[in-house]
């Protein structure tokens, strides 16, 4: 039973555009919902599972390859307990666009969202498995990783490019106001009122407003922010109860609990990847 919330998590410091997670059962990893500032690629390599991505729901499985758009809500989670695996890919969406708008798909090196959630491929599912593998490989040259990952997301920026693109509702500008206030001030005490203030919205109103266009409360924006900087002091190899602190937690236990309900994982357990060159 161990293994099962036991997450490998993969990084070199030569490839900073990207990072891996592999899980080999996942039936106890639960996600509160919560986004990221990266494109994320996954696939499941095993089992079923429940994806949930801004207003939709999906039933995966196994062979099935999931992505979602930086800042876009999302959780997935187990079925009923049933055992599932999963490799999850997390690209930087300024790498990735840079190589979009070289491949011709892109008119401007920005990033453009991609309006598919779900895509189910044999060949793309093969090649998804075939390029973590190398990924892991310590006995890979750094230019066979990179040459890997730079042709299997060719091929798949390829086949997205055949549809069509996602174009989300711009956000009022009172709410995209505060949504920049929290991102800038996360590890702050934030209260609902100071919120009000800025956006001259009700609580009730800027509560109901907010999650509308971002999927989370202003508060759960906020949280998700902090442990964003929290995975990113980590990354750099700041002690967890430093990284606690400053990313605005007033405890480690505080930060550890958060982490593991948004990140599936411990704080521990992503501090130390399984190769960091």
């Amino acid at each position: 039973m161990s293994t099962i919330s036991s997450p490998i998590f993969w990084r070199d410091a030569r490839m900073p555009y990207v990072e891996l997670r592999k899980i080999s059962d996942a039936r106890q990893v639960c996600y509160a919902p919560q986004s990221h500032t990266h494109w994320s690629l996954g696939a499941v390599t095993a089992g079923k599972s429940t994806f949930c991505y801004r207003d939709a729901t999906h039933q995966i499985s196994a062979g099935d390859i999931v992505m979602m758009n930086p800042h876009w809500v999302h959780a997935c989670n187990p079925i009923e307990n049933q055992p599932w695996a999963y490799m999850m890919l997390y690209v930087d969406t300024e790498w990735l666009s840079e190589l979009r708008y070289q491949l011709g798909l892109l008119n401007t090196p920005y990033w453009q969202d991609i309006a598919t959630a779900v895509i189910t491929q044999p060949a793309l599912y093969a090649g998804y498995c075939d390029m973590p593998a190398c990924l892991l490989d310590e006995h890979r040259e750094i230019g066979a990783k990179q040459t890997a990952l730079v042709e299997y997301l060719s091929t798949m920026m390829q086949v997205l490019a055949q549809e069509s693109h996602a174009v989300l509702p711009p956000a009022p500008s009172a709410l995209e106001q505060v949504a920049a206030y929290l991102r800038a001030n996360c590890s702050a005490d934030i209260s609902l009122e100071r919120l009000c203030e800025q956006s001259g919205y009700s609580a009730g109103h800027l509560i109901r407003a907010f999650k509308q266009h971002f999927g989370l409360t202003p508060h759960a924006y906020l949280i998700n922010q902090r442990i964003q900087m929290g995975q990113k002091a980590l990354k750099q190899g700041q002690p967890i109860v430093e990284a606690a602190l400053n990313a605005g937690f007033n405890d480690q236990p505080h930060f550890q609990r958060t982490f593991k309900r948004l990140v599936a994982a411990t704080p521990n357990q992503y501090r130390y990847p399984l190769l960091n060159q």
